[in-house]
């Protein structure tokens, strides 16, 4: 069974300082830390993941496509540095539209990815910005990392990878 690590979007990966929804490349910004912390957990064994929740969609703030175009855009920073995501789980519903299974706090994708790809839910993490990414995690049997939003995430990752967390 393999480990894993989860990481929220928007305020984790990337910033979201001046911008509730990010769709827009030109608006997509790498938060500090992250590079080195997924090089340090691709290079100790875990497979990486992204879950977020992409409510602008359903709200008809911004399309699908153009959350393709921001994955993509992600995609090609972290091949840059030899980092590979495994997977990007989003929910393009909102609460305020359409009820749905998949929205954090709900487990869905994390319960997924651990089905289809084989994952130790022991020794998997979900680093997020917000109680929901917690609650998700911990419905999903694994342990949840709430960091503030746009922090550096390189203080969690070694706390991981020493076994502290």
């Amino acid at each position: 069974m393999q480990k894993a690590i989860f990481l929220d979007r928007d305020g984790v990966i990337n910033s979201d300082v001046g911008h509730y929804y990010i769709y827009r490349v030109e608006d997509f910004v790498i938060n500090e830390g992250i590079i080195p912390s997924l090089k340090k957990f691709s290079e100790a064994g875990y497979k990486l993941f992204v879950v977020t929740n992409q409510g602008g969609i359903a709200k008809g703030i911004y399309s699908e496509n153009d959350v393709n175009k921001v994955h993509e855009h992600l995609l090609s920073i972290l091949e840059k540095e030899n980092i590979y995501i495994e997977k990007i789980y989003f929910c393009p519903h909102h609460d305020s539209v359409t009820a749905c299974e998949c929205r954090k706090p709900s487990p869905y994708f994390i319960k997924k990815a651990i089905k289809d790809y084989n994952l130790d839910s022991n020794k998997s993490y979900m680093i997020g910005d917000s109680l929901r990414d917690k609650q998700s995690a911990e419905a999903a049997g694994i342990k949840g990392i709430k960091v503030n939003a746009n922090e550096n995430i390189g203080p969690y990752c070694d706390q991981i990878l020493k076994g502290e967390l």
